[in-house]
């Protein structure tokens, strides 16, 4: 069952004042190209990303995470359907979503310290002491106090995400948009930036989508699982994962672990037959890839990639 200290620091979160940030996806549709050459991307597509919790979107290259998180920041327009934040529309960018993306958009020209509270310095929101406490009490939960005066090619490139990461925090956003921030990096930093931002989480408690292409992330990191179909894409399923808080990677060999990955494989398997029938074999290879390697692992550790 799921840890019922993580229901009541989200509680206490929310009487302290902490941003709600639940979002709803009601069938929401795009598609790019002009006549015959129009091909549809997501069709239908409707989930909520509830507040307080770390929901996880997992699907293959190419299946349409970053579409569908274009239009959830408010880069893109849906064809059709509605996205909603706190029951609002959402109508463009704001601040109110924040993404952190793939690519480094740290500043070359500051120091790690610098780029850390750019946005709130910008917007004069609080006191430059008040600001610069906050900023130093993040670069030491991910150990980057004793390089806030470095400049960014100066950093590893675990150490790059790692600022990317509390410079999105700082500004305190209702909802954390993650668009696959760990891919690129080697395993073990990899699995160090897992180990980060699941604590932060675990001590903010603030809405969270983290998108990703690797199922053993996905499960580890994730209170909620949305597995995404072949294009077009929607979601296909909703997985409640209740493994207990906070997450050690010792959890990866348990029997509830096991169980959780079976179901998202299988639907892999189900996606996989579905784009050989429809003739999509580039799609159908991806699908199956992810399929055949995860089930061969199933009961060993590891941290492969959809990819």
């Amino acid at each position: 069952m799921r840890n019922n200290g993580h229901n009541a620091a989200r509680d206490e979160n929310f009487q302290a004042g902490h941003p709600s940030g639940e979002m709803n996806i009601a069938s929401v549709s795009k598609a790019y190209g002009v006549g015959p050459l129009r091909q549809p991307v997501l069709e239908d597509c409707s989930f909520t990303i509830e507040s307080g919790k770390l929901t996880v979107l997992i699907g293959p290259s190419g299946c349409g995470k970053t579409t569908l998180i274009d239009i959830l920041a408010g880069y893109e327009k849906a064809d059709s359907g509605i996205v909603t934040i706190d029951g609002q529309p959402v109508k463009g960018p704001g601040r109110d979503r924040l993404v952190v993306f793939q690519e480094t958009a740290l500043f070359p020209w500051m120091t790690t310290f610098e780029n850390v509270i750019y946005g709130p310095m910008v917007r004069k929101e609080m006191s430059r002491k008040d600001l610069e406490s906050r900023a130093i009490s993040l670069l030491e939960k991910v150990g980057l106090v004793d390089f806030k005066d470095k400049y960014p090619t100066q950093l590893s490139g675990g150490m790059q995400r790692r600022a990317e990461l509390i410079r999105a925090m700082i500004n305190n956003p209702k909802v954390m948009i993650m668009d696959e921030p760990f891919r690129g990096l080697d395993a073990m930093t990899r699995e160090l930036m897992q180990e980060y931002y699941v604590r932060l989480f675990e001590e903010n408690r603030a809405t969270n989508l983290f998108v990703t292409s690797e199922i053993e992330e996905a499960i580890f990191l994730a209170d909620q699982l949305l597995v995404m179909s072949y294009r077009p894409a929607k979601i296909r399923e909703v997985i409640e994962i209740e493994l207990p808080r906070p997450r050690e990677f010792h959890m990866l060999t348990s029997k509830e672990y096991l169980n959780y990955k079976k179901e998202a494989l299988e639907i892999l398997h189900e996606e996989a037959m579905k784009a050989f029938a429809s003739g999509s074999n580039v799609a159908a290879v991806d699908f199956l890839e992810a399929y055949s390697e995860r089930q061969a692992a199933s009961g060993q550790e590891g941290r492969d990639s959809f990819d």
